[in-house]
């Protein structure tokens, strides 16, 4: 589906949903000029469609011990299109990988790993960044706060101006 797909109604279940993913169809009928019915369809028809990829609870990283973010910037030995493939399957494998990006420029990839504290990051460069296939350099940097880190806006929901 394409943005300009999205029509209004399509546009204000969406930013609801983003506002609590958790809100039932007869409360988004309360905002939201639908019947609980035709919410329910458009929604289904959303997710069928691929515009809604899923569901989850926001789970804070520090609760759960995870107080050290690293952003490991890696390159690889080619650019081998077998390599890259082998490359991102498993990086999307790997336990602590929160996000991997292929990027433009000096290195390939930009990854985003949670750690405990500076050994279980040890742990995790040894047993599962290293183990990468094709890496030839792996640099890591240690975020000393987190600023910020937002979900999607709303306001990406607004139809594009041509």
């Amino acid at each position: 589906m394409k943005d300009t797909d999205l029509d209004a109604l399509d546009r204000a279940i969406l930013a609801a949903l983003l506002e609590d993913g958790r809100q039932s169809q007869v409360e988004l009928a309360e905002r939201i000029p639908l019947s609980a019915t035709a919410i329910a369809r458009r929604i289904r028809a959303l997710e069928e469609e691929g515009v809604i990829q899923g569901y989850q609870a926001c789970i804070s990283r520090q609760a759960l011990g995870l107080g050290m973010t690293v952003i490991v910037h890696i390159s690889l030995t080619s650019q081998n299109e077998d390599l890259l493939e082998a490359f991102e399957k498993a990086a999307a494998s790997a336990p602590s990988v929160v996000s991997c990006h292929l990027m433009s420029g000096e290195d390939d990839y930009l990854i985003i790993v949670m750690a405990r504290d500076l050994a279980d990051f040890e742990r995790i460069h040894k047993e599962q960044l290293a183990r990468l296939p094709g890496v030839a350099r792996l640099k890591s940097s240690f975020a000393l706060r987190e600023v910020t880190n937002k979900p999607l806006p709303a306001s990406c929901l607004l139809p594009l101006r041509k």
